[in-house]
């Protein structure tokens, strides 16, 4: 069997919550995918029929099962074992890769989001050579991970942060999965967008400056202006604006708060460029 998308994905949703298995004593081959959500039952029926030209029933109990000792051997002759413990991600191309770990992570896979604190896909596996493909996998389309191990439940875990990562996975990967899908678009909205978006339009620009100062500077006695930001790049693009808009001239240096967090503060210390913010109404006059 040549490995196709559909292939590709039946691959994927049998290693994660399906089964390829058989009974000497009962004299049953059985290949199937148990899960809750119909979609993807769905989704599993129509691409097994189109690799096996063989239509898998969708039981009330929610399993899509087909019985058939032609296909247990295609599958297990080409793919070896799908147990837990043993399987393996086939090698593939970029686009069957991401195919196959969308699979995977629809049946698997979770989402996480604590406001503004802790936003993350994560998958459970107790098969650690599998996992590593997984990884594997991931890092070939960018997105990076973290392998963790819970000794306990003797198990092994990926994590997937920060927006970066999370945005790659739903542009590359993505979920099928309706309810997964619209909890990684709620992860990605909860980031805070830090990057100033300056406008191009001089005119436009000058207001967005102009109202920007207004809305974040600080006053810190002795008398002196300040602008903070989390972007390096906020800064040194303010900086350049407020020297060519206003004739203001301003320093910025990087600072770390109590818990680490690095920020960068932009400075308007001179008592000539202070007044001038005072004669364009951004600050109060501190000087009376």
């Amino acid at each position: 069997m040549k490995i196709d998308e559909n292939l590709a994905a039946v691959h994927a949703y049998l290693c994660a919550d399906g089964y390829v298995t058989t009974n000497n004593k009962w004299k049953y081959y059985r290949a199937g995918l148990r899960n809750t959500n119909l979609i993807l039952l769905e989704d599993f029926q129509e691409r097994f029929e189109k690799v096996f030209g063989s239509k898998p029933t969708i039981r009330k109990d929610r399993r899509c099962e087909k019985c058939s000792k032609e296909i247990y051997e295609k599958l297990t002759e080409k793919f070896g074992s799908f147990y837990s413990w043993e399987w393996r991600m086939p090698k593939l191309n970029l686009k069957l890769s991401r195919i196959w770990l969308r699979a995977y992570f629809d049946c698997e896979g979770w989402v996480f989001c604590k406001k503004r604190q802790n936003r993350h896909i994560g998958v459970d596996c107790v098969n650690e050579i599998g996992l590593n493909q997984v990884i594997d996998a991931l890092n070939r389309l960018g997105i990076k991970s973290v392998k963790k191990f819970n000794a306990k439940r003797k198990i092994y875990r990926i994590l997937i942060y920060s927006k970066e990562n999370l945005q790659r996975f739903k542009d590359k990967v993505g979920f099928l999965h309706p309810e997964k899908n619209k909890k990684l678009n709620e992860v990605l909205e909860d980031f805070v967008v830090y990057e100033w978006d300056f406008p191009k339009n001089v005119k436009k620009c000058k207001k967005f400056v102009f109202n920007l100062l207004k809305d974040k500077t600080r006053i810190k006695k002795p008398r002196y202006a300040r602008i903070i930001s989390r972007e390096e790049v906020n800064l040194k693009r303010l900086q350049k604006l407020l020297k060519e808009f206003f004739d203001v001239e301003s320093n910025y240096h990087k600072s770390v708060n109590g818990i680490g967090t690095i920020y960068y503060e932009l400075n308007i210390n001179r008592k000539e460029e202070v007044k001038k913010l005072i004669k364009l109404g951004l600050i109060p006059n501190l000087f009376k």
